[in-house]
């Protein structure tokens, strides 16, 4: 029989607006954003998505290609007051969560989250950038080096002890942007990952959101392009020589040469990972096609509330097949850092999982 019609992989923006760090390449909570500001000044209520919406538009989703859900990745998800209710809906649902959190595990703390979040996890990418205190804390501005450390410790250990009984065995990632301020420790931080345990680091480029992190990009010039694929190489060293527990290696991910052509485009003949294969749906409710930034992703149509209206029926609907055929008419798409090559696309013969957020509070 087949499956109704559906993304395999939704993403909820289920609190946006709540947040514990300010991280300097944020779009909403960044030292250098206005997006709170101007939110108070026009006494606009933070965003917090209904719970019975993410379980309306699971319950219209089963016998779809759903398997896996995402809650925000903009501000702290593990900060959202139903964030419980969420792993009882993986469960009663039977889909897996892949999570980003900034490392600070607020509320239960690293042990008892990762008791609750393991057993349905796919992937927990924590957001890492630096591996010394000092560049750390630069980033990621009211973050604690030393406790997120520890905060991995006892995250891995709870997962290697799931894993020992049998039962789900969660991948644990470093997350990073690829900024001037950081780039230098890349290598150290997947020797940093190899030593903890944690199975993969991986990445994106900057989306650039304010002027002060406009000379942080490390596609701003061929000498920084020139300057990033040295780093690129000696990451790989530090994989190949600096091993995982079990003698495997950091899986990296994103982190590769890039052309000199990436100044102006990443991928020029890149394609689309996400058309009519996920989904983000807005704290609103509003479907959303992509994860560009909320303001970019507008302008690739209004394709209605999942209030009123099914996942199904907007799936399939002709203003988003149509978006499908003609995104690359779309300036957004044009210069978008999601992009891919079509062979990498596959792995294996299936689908690679592809988890680039870049609407991107890490």
């Amino acid at each position: 029989m087949d499956k109704k019609p559906g993304p395999w992989r939704i993403t909820f923006d289920t609190n946006p607006d709540d947040c514990n760090l300010r991280c300097i390449m944020c779009e909403e909570h960044s030292i250098y954003s206005q997006c709170q500001i101007k939110r108070k000044a026009e006494g606009r209520s933070r965003r917090r998505m209904d719970i019975d919406l993410m379980r309306k538009v699971l319950e219209e989703s089963k016998g779809s290609p759903l398997k896996e859900i995402i809650p925000s990745t903009m501000g702290e998800p593990l900060l959202y007051r139903h964030f419980e209710k969420i792993i009882d809906l993986c469960h009663e649902f039977n889909v897996k969560m892949n999570l980003t959190t900034n490392g600070t595990f607020p509320k239960f703390g690293a042990t008892e989250w990762a008791k609750k979040i393991v057993p349905i996890g796919s992937d927990v990418k924590i957001s890492w950038n630096g591996a010394t205190k000092e560049t750390s804390e630069k980033i990621m501005i009211g973050s604690n080096f030393e406790q997120r450390v520890q905060n991995v410790r006892d995250f891995i250990q709870v997962r290697n002890e799931i894993a020992a009984q049998g039962r789900n065995s969660c991948r644990v990632t470093f997350q990073l942007t690829f900024i001037e301020i950081g780039i230098e420790e890349i290598p150290e931080v997947v020797k940093l990952a190899a030593a903890l345990g944690v199975n993969r680091v991986k990445g994106h480029h900057l989306w650039i959101f304010t002027k002060e992190m406009e000379n942080q990009s490390m596609r701003r010039s061929k000498e920084v392009i020139q300057r990033w694929n040295q780093i690129v190489a000696k990451a790989h060293v530090a994989a190949e020589n600096f091993r995982l527990p079990n003698g495997e290696k950091v899986l990296l991910e994103n982190i590769y040469a890039l052309d000199e052509t990436a100044e102006k485009e990443l991928v020029p003949q890149g394609v689309c990972p996400f058309l009519g294969k996920e989904a983000w749906v807005s704290a609103e409710g509003l479907f959303g096609p992509c994860c560009a930034p909320d303001k970019e992703r507008k302008k690739l149509g209004n394709f209605g509330s999942l209030h009123h209206q099914s996942i199904q029926t907007v799936w399939q609907s002709d203003a988003y097949q149509k978006l499908q055929k003609n995104y690359l008419n779309y300036d957004v798409c044009q210069s978008c850092n999601m992009r891919k090559k079509p062979e990498e696309l596959y792995e294996n013969g299936s689908e690679v999982e592809l988890d680039d957020l870049p609407s991107l509070s890490r």
